[in-house]
């Protein structure tokens, strides 16, 4: 059976500014924690606004906790002489909801495709090394729905299971919301479907 993957790799703020220099040129790196198009479309247009007198602003991201959206964009340069060596460092890290920028400078001389993605690449791998990558689970979350004579035996699973409460409603009747690592989110449904009058389901 295969393996479930519940883990992925993404860094919590935005990388130090990087330089990588090459006959002339000067590479400006950046890596920014992103979640969506709308962030990304902000770090590219603040970055232009501070580098007005650049040349490229040359970029790549991932989104996604299944790392399932990218785009890699080479902003004018030779065809995938830019983007996707930014792009192929983010997955060398195994990073996601990421965003890497390599500013250029042009310093008068010309690198030519091979000088240009390995420039490219070197400016994002020093952005991603300066950057603090950390692991995070892949939660499904629940919802717990019970009345308060089951509290007892709902609390003391969810203490022997180590599960993490994000939100309880003691109210009339019991509502607490649960974060259950991928992996082990059909083992704990159904310890609580089968457990008397605790209903279970799972959130949005």
């Amino acid at each position: 059976m295969e393996e479930i993957k519940d883990t992925y790799r993404t860094i919590t703020k935005p990388s130090p500014e990087t330089l990588y220099k090459e006959k002339g040129s000067k590479f400006l790196g950046y890596a920014f924690p992103v979640t969506n198009e709308e962030q990304i479309k902000e770090h590219i247009e603040a970055l232009r606004k501070e580098h007005h007198n650049a040349r490229h602003w040359c970029y790549a991201w991932q989104l996604g906790k299944n790392y399932d959206q990218y785009r890699a964009n080479d902003d004018g340069e030779p065809s995938n002489s830019a983007g996707m060596p930014i792009y192929g460092q983010i997955q060398s890290f195994d990073v996601t909801n990421v965003l890497v920028v390599s500013v250029r400078y042009f310093g008068g001389t010309k690198l030519g495709v091979g000088g240009l993605i390995q420039a490219y690449k070197t400016s994002a791998q020093l952005a991603l090394e300066a950057s603090n990558i950390v692991e995070r689970t892949i939660d499904v979350v629940y919802r717990l729905h019970f009345d308060y004579p089951e509290m007892n035996i709902v609390m003391r699973l969810i203490k022997e299971e180590d599960l993490r409460i994000i939100n309880q409603d003691l109210a009339l009747d019991c509502k607490i919301d649960i974060a259950v690592r991928k992996k082990e989110a059909n083992r704990i449904f159904e310890l609580f479907d089968n457990t008397y009058k605790v209903q279970i389901k799972e959130l949005e």
